[in-house]
């Protein structure tokens, strides 16, 4: 099997995971760029001893990890003054299991730990998560189980869902009621419009992470256009919800603090 027929169905999903954790297509979609120019200098650098995804991802946090701004070494001054949206280990771990779907043991050893430090890794996740600042919340779908679903889960991570939208025009609307902090869209709305262009729209007016729902996620990981920085793949685990609103909301600046209310 070739080194493409092995490697480039999971492209897409690393794609997402690289996303995630820069907050960007452009710079996730890069550090995917710089992965697999390591490979095409060199194929060692791609673990013959492992799956081929677990090796393709091992080979990118690596890299990730040992980049300078990553690991925390361009950073200077009093360790109160370290950047604070570098994605640390243990979200990294936590992007692992609960987004990308890796087995505990199959995500230690991307990471490069023993299951004990993994286990340690996602306790601090779960621990800063808990920590994390609430926010106000428009769920943008048009699917009524689905928004349920959604608001009850966005709800029992401690957040307010102020309204949800089923068509482009209530989305617009709703905002101009309420300016959230978070937005959860769906791509095809119940009208026919497109949850792109609604957010679109919404982004032309205010800044507000953004979170896509979607049940063809591969169709928005292309690295060809832009695209969107995080996405939920329908049918959707709770975990997996926690994990990227978690992960949004980590690079709004809105996070930093904690909510007073």
């Amino acid at each position: 099997m070739s080194m493409t027929e092995q490697l480039g169905p999971h492209l897409p999903y690393l794609r997402r995971f690289a996303r995630a954790l820069c907050g960007s297509q452009m710079s996730g979609d890069a550090y995917v760029v710089a992965a697999l120019e390591a490979i095409v200098a060199n194929r060692e650098v791609l673990a013959s001893d492992l799956e081929p995804r677990i090796a393709l991802y091992k080979l990118f946090l690596t890299l990730w990890n040992d980049t300078p701004v990553n690991s925390g070494t361009m950073i200077s001054g009093n360790e109160e003054n370290r950047l604070d949206r570098l994605t640390p280990r243990s979200r990294q771990a936590f992007l692992l299991t609960a987004v990308e779907g890796f087995k505990p043991e199959a995500a230690a050893t991307i990471m490069s730990v023993d299951a004990v430090g993994f286990a340690a890794l996602s306790d601090a996740a779960a621990r800063e998560i808990a920590d994390q600042v609430a926010t106000d919340v428009l769920i943008i779908e048009d699917e009524p189980i689905i928004a349920m679903d959604l608001e009850a889960l966005v709800e029992g991570l401690g957040h307010r869902v102020t309204d949800v939208a089923r068509t482009h025009k209530e989305a617009i609307a709703a905002v101009a009621r309420k300016r959230p902090g978070l937005v959860l869209a769906d791509i095809q709305l119940a009208d026919g419009s497109s949850g792109l262009e609604a957010v679109n729209e919404i982004l032309g007016s205010l800044e507000v992470p953004v979170i896509f729902i979607t049940a063809y996620p591969e169709r928005l990981l292309t690295g060809e256009k832009p695209e969107p920085a995080f996405l939920i793949t329908k049918p959707f685990q709770s975990n997996t919800l926690k994990a990227v609103v978690s992960q949004a909301l980590f690079f709004d600046e809105k996070s930093t603090r904690r909510d007073a209310a």
